[in-house]
């Protein structure tokens, strides 16, 4: 079934060869770092895991702004998986303990080969001159928000880490994990709010009408009520640990929901 439900969106692809050479070669570059984690060294991983991430950027690139420009669910993955390498390549510089290469050279590998067998919708060069900026605050508040779920996945981990035998190797405290949890979640919260706030305020020009009710809108909603009421918990209540973790991988999987699994149906079930 998943076979037969793959094989006409493969056929249908339009990834160019050059897009595919691109992705391919990030792909392998991911790889590298996550299958030979422990034999590798550690300025060799950093080294390929900021190959990977730049033959990822050019892979995006390419598809934004190549001869034949495609965006859609996948590489709407894409894009937040590298947004979330970026931050942990930054974050690496400064806290140079904070481990987590072959999840996130994973991620990156199964993300950047994604966007290559479903490239999305062709952008229309007469669409909205707002639609780059709606996309783009969009699609920044979702790398956020991802960075977000990963250090609270950290987080988790070292707690756990702490009570089976009070202590946790390698990573960042828990406490500088918890405080930069939150930092992701608040800015992902402000760009998200300027996300609704550009659809609506030039939903007319994006879409025809001044605001759409549809799967995406409910859902985003939903995801921006919900960290609402995670920051102000966090902030009136003390809201922290796996209350509040939780909580955020609601509002994170109502975020997914919104954009590219409404997408996802389109371009892969429904096929339009």
């Amino acid at each position: 079934m998943i076979a037969g439900m793959l094989s006409p969106a493969i056929a249908a692809a339009s990834t160019s060869p050059i897009g595919w050479a691109l992705a391919i070669a990030a792909a392998i570059a991911y790889a590298i770092p996550a299958l030979a984690a422990r034999r590798l060294q550690e300025p060799s991983a950093r080294l390929g895991l900021r190959a990977a991430w730049a033959l990822h950027l050019a892979a995006i690139a390419w598809s934004l702004i190549g001869d034949m420009p495609h965006f859609g669910f996948a590489p709407a993955l894409s894009v937040t998986a590298w947004l979330v390498l970026t931050v942990y390549v930054v974050e690496q510089q400064l806290y140079p303990q904070l481990r987590s290469r072959w999840p996130l050279s994973a991620m990156g590998c199964i993300a950047v080969l994604l966007a290559g067998v479903f490239p999305g919708s062709p952008l229309h060069v007469n669409a909205s001159p707002w639609l780059p900026l709606h996309l783009a605050l969009g699609i920044a508040s979702y790398g956020l928000f991802a960075a977000a779920v990963v250090h609270a996945a950290l987080m988790t981990r070292a707690e756990r880490q702490m009570r089976q035998d009070g202590s946790h190797d390698g990573g960042l405290p828990l406490l500088a994990l918890e405080r930069l949890t939150f930092r992701f979640v608040t800015a992902g919260f402000i760009l998200l709010s300027a996300t609704l706030l550009a659809g609506w305020w030039f939903g007319e020009a994006l879409y025809g009408k001044a605001w759409v009710w549809n799967h995406k809108s409910v859902f985003s909603l939903m995801a921006w009520l919900t960290f609402a009421i995670l920051l102000v918990g966090r902030k009136r209540f003390g809201w922290r640990g796996q209350r509040a973790v939780n909580m955020l991988y609601v509002g994170a999987t109502l975020l997914l929901l919104a954009y590219v699994g409404s997408r996802f149906v389109l371009e892969v079930i429904l096929k339009h």
